[in-house]
């Protein structure tokens, strides 16, 4: 047991007024707005759920499958303290076995528990833990084999199989992410199975966006037949993002490590091509590549109306040593600080005053809030500003997020809330943590007399459900 453990079971008790603001008048607001936002349908326009789970609508079979195994948020700090990714039955890429109990994995996550304290993760389990499943034990060594059992005599419902959860999370739409290449035979399936769940893929092409890798080759040639050319993958490119768009998809999204981008002539472009295709490319032939294809996106959504959603600033697969053994996302991000105005100018020069393109951007450089993203927000037209992601969407990084910007951009050139998680049962405890955060921030504002009731009324409801239909175009 680690020597920040709980000795013995403690209740876990969720008040209703949790991470409102202490002033009673303030709390008393807070609750007041958040009650009219708390039953609201989920809008997921922005996230990472296997879609072939709500395909094939197969239970899970334990607690470690279900909340433990898809969340790299609760093996980042596991890991971080010691705890070996394979002890926690995360799979090996050379097939080393690994643990492949998940009751002794569970209790090894209860034993480490106490490592969450203070962080969104435990907000999110504990929301998961005890509305979900009515646990009302504190997760700890003492009780993990309880709840581990209790938690897997539900899974054997049918009312917790991954379709009833989707209705009983009240979800309105969910949105994955998908490679350019994919099948959607998962969409497809759903769509045309009597269920009636939304679940729409989103188009991320960034496997062809990265000339330098040697798997680039692989990720052009996937996207069809006869790509010999600059002209060529653009063509097949605009054939892809028109098949996402026949199986629901409304968006792009597209992660660089600089937000760069440059108008390069066409010449230029081709001889970018070659390199890649002889292996040679650099990782300078890779960053204009990348930023002239950013420009390519932009131009074909102001075409064919998807949204462009931009995430920047993550140093990818940090630890090396990690990605040889596991594979990405692994929890080896790391924020970067990153410049905007400069890198980002020639797509907006081109696109930026186009009623037609919605350009989505993420950011983990807080720093980038105030001094670039919201004056790019409150002047270009088609600029909004995406949620906190990874490491700031908890309650202390999204009120940065609306302290730093809405001053400058308001909150309507802002999308709501993207969960941006691949654990499916975290959905509704994000966005309820989300709702409470915004609907605090908004009780503060009235408290002050900087806004009334009415009006924090209806950006409370903006904040949780509107901007996210209207930025994604997900009303119809």
């Amino acid at each position: 047991m680690g020597s920040g453990s709980l000795s013995g079971e403690e209740a876990l008790v969720l008040r209703e007024d949790r991470f409102f603001d202490p002033d009673p008048a303030v709390r008393r607001i807070a609750c007041e707005l958040y009650a009219g936002t708390r039953n609201l349908p989920i809008v997921s326009p922005h996230g990472h759920v296997d879609p072939g789970l709500l395909s094939d609508n197969l239970p899970w079979p334990d607690a470690t499958t279900l909340l433990i195994t898809p969340d790299h948020y609760l093996h980042r700090l596991l890991y971080a303290r010691g705890v070996p990714l394979e002890a926690l039955g995360v799979a090996r890429r050379d097939g080393t076995p690994v643990e492949s109990d998940p009751r002794r994995v569970w209790r090894l996550f209860a034993e480490h528990y106490y490592l969450f304290r203070a962080t969104p993760s435990a907000a999110w389990l504990e929301h998961e833990l005890y509305e979900l499943f009515g646990v009302r034990q504190r997760l700890g060594a003492e009780s993990a084999d309880r709840i581990f059992d209790q938690i897997g005599e539900q899974l054997r419902s049918p009312e917790f199989h991954p379709r009833a959860l989707y209705r009983r999370f009240n979800i309105e739409v969910l949105a994955t992410t998908d490679a350019p290449s994919d099948s959607l035979e998962h969409h497809a399936a759903i769509a045309a199975s009597a269920w009636g769940g939304r679940v729409i893929p989103t188009f991320r092409p960034d496997n062809v966006f990265r000339l330098a890798s040697p798997e680039w080759a692989h990720a052009v040639a996937a996207l069809g037949s006869g790509i010999d050319g600059w002209e060529s993958l653009l063509q097949a490119l605009e054939r892809r993002r028109g098949f996402f768009k026949q199986h629901g998809a409304t968006a792009t999204d597209h992660a660089v490590l600089e937000p760069y981008t440059e108008q390069v002539r066409p010449e230029e472009a081709e001889r970018l091509f070659r390199l890649g295709q002889t292996g040679s490319a650099t990782s300078e032939d890779q960053r204009r590549f990348e930023g002239a294809l950013l420009l390519e996106m932009a131009r074909m959504s102001v075409a064919d109306g998807l949204v462009m959603q931009l995430h920047a600033g993550a140093f990818r697969n940090h630890n090396q040593q990690l990605f040889e053994r596991f594979g990405p996302d692994r929890g080896g991000d790391v924020p970067l600080a990153t410049e905007w105005s400069h890198n980002i100018r020639p797509l907006l020069n081109a696109f930026g005053n186009d009623g037609r393109l919605t350009l989505i951007l993420f950011t983990l450089d807080e720093s980038a809030y105030s001094r670039e993203l919201a004056p790019l927000a409150g002047h270009y037209p088609a600029v909004r500003l995406g949620s906190p992601w990874w490491f700031h969407d908890s309650i202390e990084g999204m009120l940065r997020f609306r302290e730093s910007t809405s001053e400058t951009a308001g909150i309507y050139k802002t999308v709501g809330f993207n969960d941006d998680t691949r654990a499916f049962c975290s959905i509704p405890a994000r966005h309820d943590l989300s709702r409470r955060v915004d609907a605090n921030w908004l009780a503060r504002l009235v408290s002050r007399h900087s806004i009334g009731m009415a009006d924090a009324h209806a950006m409370a409801r903006a904040l949780a459900y509107d901007l996210a239909r209207e930025a994604y175009r997900l009303g119809a």
